[in-house]
């Protein structure tokens, strides 16, 4: 029944994380957002306390039921393992190993150390939340749209009109390159070895097993009903179920329940953790007293150590969410070849570039979700995989405000359509050289018919003489840096106008 209820419930997790990547509609996410703020690192970015705490109160009572029904990267391998299992004879493929501690704790002290020192680039490659995403964006999305495309065609023939084509596009070939690498190497330890990668180098599977080590609730082998039969070994993914010694390794243990519903002999239940009292009595599962004393200290030892490590990560983060805003400075009209910006551009609600460079999880939800297809994974190793924005697809529409809606972390804070229409997160430069009036003599006048900010005006190119054609001049105090006008501009291959970001956000 344990069972059963647990696959359930990550069914459910697992399709709903799932269906925000995929969703171009906007509809999804207002029914299904609150679970990706379920998810322990964006949570952690966000300082949300309230589900921080919820999920280490969880882990508390039952063990790391997170990894298995809530993160959706466990659950894809949980997956992955039961379609190889379903092969003849190898639903009985596992085998006990002993913990890689050093391995495990080296790979949760680089994550700590890189959010400290701000290395993206390894935060969002060991943070598994970010992995799933980038793959659902990259991999998943295209095939879907591709699938919701060809039923857009075949609706359309019978003359019904309940679906719509939608573009299909890569993101960026780097995403995309990172996303397969990972895809792959997930899938084939899920496929060999069950999840080796939770219990290896997942830096938030290590902070909950320290803590499922003292869960209320847990599976316990029962040593006068056992029959050394080792079929609970053999069926465990989590490789932490030690049958020759009655022993099980709560801290690598994902709460599946797959061990008791496996046993035949009911040697192996869901048991209440018994505490020692004042008075000096032992846990009736604990070793002889000179081990236990030992091991409690070993204890203490890594509670201290875990305990420290954690409280200087929420210092760091807490500082990072104090940075105030300031003015973004002026726009500067100057003759560039290339539109090749010196600041990135970020969204409006991200407040500036050091708070969304350390708030930021590269999820890349808000990739998938917005609707105009102007954000794109970066390439800077600095704010690696991290969301910027690009105008060759289509402009930030004033009014939409879809990534500060959808962002689990916070990275980009919720901003109202007033307050986003009146955020300055960039300024528009001019090309001279590469304008139409100047480089071919025809008059024009896109981009000051489409800016929405009236940011630009359009004055005689001979001040003299009133006829003459007219030439863009931008009231940077005006401009928002929407990308409209880069968008738009019909000047080719390079645009005569194009949007410089702005390190902090103005109004």
């Amino acid at each position: 029944m344990l069972r059963k209820i647990r696959i359930t419930l990550a069914v459910l997790f697992f399709v709903a994380v799932t269906a925000l990547f995929l969703d171009f509609t906007g509809t999804v996410h207002a029914y299904l957002g609150w679970t990706a703020k379920m998810q322990f690192l964006p949570a952690l970015m966000a300082m949300n306390v309230g589900v921080v705490s919820l999920l280490l109160l969880l882990t508390l009572v039952i063990g790391r039921v997170y990894c298995s029904v809530v993160c959706p990267l466990g659950v894809m391998q949980d997956i992955m393992s039961w379609l190889s299992g379903r092969r003849k004879k190898k639903k009985y493929r596992f085998t006990y190993s002993k913990e890689v501690r050093w391995l495990r704790y080296s790979a949760l002290c680089l994550f700590i150390v890189s959010v400290i020192l701000g290395i993206h680039a390894i935060v969002v490659l060991l943070a598994p939340y970010s992995s799933y995403g980038r793959i659902a964006s990259n991999l998943f999305a295209p095939v879907y749209d591709w699938g919701n495309n060809l039923l857009a065609m075949l609706t359309e023939r019978a003359e019904s009109y309940a679906f719509y084509e939608t573009d299909v596009w890569i993101k960026g070939a780097t995403s995309f390159a990172v996303a397969t690498i990972t895809f792959i190497i997930v899938g084939i330890l899920a496929w060999r070895n069950g999840r080796t990668y939770c219990n290896t180098i997942c830096p938030v599977g290590t902070v909950l097993g320290f803590f499922s080590r003292f869960s209320l609730f847990h599976p316990a082998i029962d040593k006068t009903r056992c029959k050394n039969c080792s079929l609970c070994s053999r069926r465990c993914k989590a490789a932490c179920i030690d049958y020759a010694h009655h022993q099980i390794d709560l801290s690598r243990c994902v709460a599946c329940m797959d061990c008791i519903d496996t046993c035949k002999h009911g040697a192996i239940k869901l048991r209440r953790r018994t505490f020692s009292g004042i008075s000096g009595r032992k846990d009736k599962e604990n070793v002889p007293s000179s081990t236990s004393s030992v091991n409690d200290k070993q204890i203490d030892n890594a509670r201290r150590s875990f305990l420290s490590a954690t409280a200087l990560v929420a210092v760091t983060l807490a500082v990072k969410a104090q940075q105030k805003k300031v003015d973004g400075g002026l726009a500067v009209i100057e003759d560039k070849q290339r539109p090749q910006r010196a600041t990135p551009i970020l969204p409006a609600g991200s407040l500036s570039a050091q708070h969304f460079a350390g708030a930021c999880t590269a999820c890349q939800l808000c990739v998938s979700a917005c609707p105009n297809e102007v954000l794109r994974p970066s390439t800077n190793l600095h704010t690696f995989m991290q969301p910027e924005m690009s105008y060759e697809r289509g402009y930030c529409s004033p009014e939409c405000n879809r990534c500060s809606e959808v962002c689990p972390a916070k990275a980009i804070t919720p901003i109202g359509i007033a307050e986003k229409s009146s955020t300055r997160i960039g300024h528009a430069v001019w090309i001279k050289k590469n304008c139409i009036p100047i480089a071919d003599g025809v008059s024009c006048g896109n981009c000051a018919r489409h800016c929405p900010s009236g940011a630009i005006l359009m004055v005689p190119s001979d001040s003299e003489n009133p006829d003459s054609l007219k030439i863009p001049v931008i009231n940077a105090k005006r401009c928002i840096g929407c990308g409209a006008c880069e968008n738009l501009c019909p000047a080719r291959p390079f645009s005569a106008i194009y949007v410089e970001g702005h390190e902090l956000h103005s109004k």
